[in-house]
């Protein structure tokens, strides 16, 4: 699959989702076999005002690629120049964010929001496109409620302002991350559109990308809450693809070396007291499904240290093996 003169090796890529698609787990996701890498949502206006939390959001490393950076905003200008300071973090892609139905986002005029103005859609996209040399893609939603589901017009605005790539969750932002995802505006776009098209919503397992792929005809399926707790999702899929078949299940003792794992790492780029904050988290979704899961769970909002991780792990393997 080619995004401009990007070649990606691979049909199964990781969602930006804000909060959990931080470096540490880009690069697990990567290990499992993911093959392309979104960073969470980037204030463009933090970016040109200097904000701290913004530069650091912009760390992408080297492990995870390739990686796009990505952006939200409403104006242009601000964009375009948030897009001139992101490149200079040697990111292989602008993403432009038009999807986020969060109401700290859609709310100010920028995420899903955009999706109500495809001339600004168009505005947005042509002032990166000139602003960059990288490739620049745009990732949008089925429209903003069942009454304006617009995601084919919004595609090819972007699509005529020089977007790469169209990354489209098949639902509107009303409906947020239910019922079901809407196959037929997927494909709509990919019919649409002569750049790659990206289908994300509801990719819980293997069966569930050949499917949305078969179905849509899209180029490739990004996966997002999917992979929480379930990095091995990327290789499952990439095995199915390939030879259709159906991966052994994931082992408990693999979860859990996974879990501690995920947890240094995460711990190395942010500090231990950071760190374990935002790993408690992560922590409850490896615990998932699991016997005795929301007894552990209820454990998980008490880890301070590494050790408090390790420690629950081997309580959970000797009650589950």
């Amino acid at each position: 699959m080619q995004i401009g003169g990007l070649t990606i090796n691979g049909s199964a890529f990781l969602a930006p989702m804000a909060g959990v698609a931080d470096r540490a787990f880009r690069e697990l996701c990567m290990e499992h076999g993911a093959s392309y890498f979104v960073t969470e949502l980037i204030s463009a206006k933090g970016i040109t005002y200097g904000d701290k939390g913004s530069k650091e959001l912009l760390q992408i490393g080297n492990i995870a690629r390739p990686c796009a950076i990505q952006l939200f905003g409403d104006e242009p200008d601000v964009m375009a120049r948030a897009a001139q300071t992101a490149a200079n973090y040697a990111p292989e892609v602008i993403d432009i964010n038009m999807g986020c139905p969060a109401p700290k986002v859609s709310g100010h005029g920028s995420g899903c929001a955009l999706m109500k103005n495809p001339k600004l859609v168009y505005d947005i996209v042509k002032a990166v496109r000139t602003a960059v040399d990288i490739p620049v893609t745009v990732k949008i939603r089925a429209g903003w409620d069942e009454n304006s589901i617009n995601a084919v017009e919004v595609a090819l605005a972007a699509e005529s302002a020089g977007a790469d790539m169209i990354a489209i969750h098949g639902r509107t932002k009303k409906q947020m991350y239910a019922p079901p995802v809407n196959l037929e505006i997927i494909r709509r776009v990919k019919e649409n559109v002569s750049v790659p098209v990206v289908g994300n919503g509801d990719i819980r397992s293997p069966e569930d990308a050949a499917h949305m792929m078969d179905y849509t005809g899209c180029d490739a399926v990004m996966v997002g809450r999917g992979a929480l707790g379930n990095p091995w999702i990327f290789e499952q899929i990439n095995s199915y693809l390939e030879k259709a078949e159906k991966p052994a299940p994931v082992t408990v003792r693999d979860k859990m070396e996974t879990m501690i794992a995920h947890t240094q790492r995460i711990c190395e780029y942010k500090g231990e007291y950071v760190g374990m904050r935002e790993a408690r988290k992560h922590a409850a979704w490896y615990l998932k499904g699991l016997a005795n899961a929301a007894q552990y769970r209820r454990q998980t909002s008490s880890l301070e240290k590494l050790e408090d991780i390790k420690s629950l792990a081997e309580r959970v393997l000797e009650e589950n093996e």
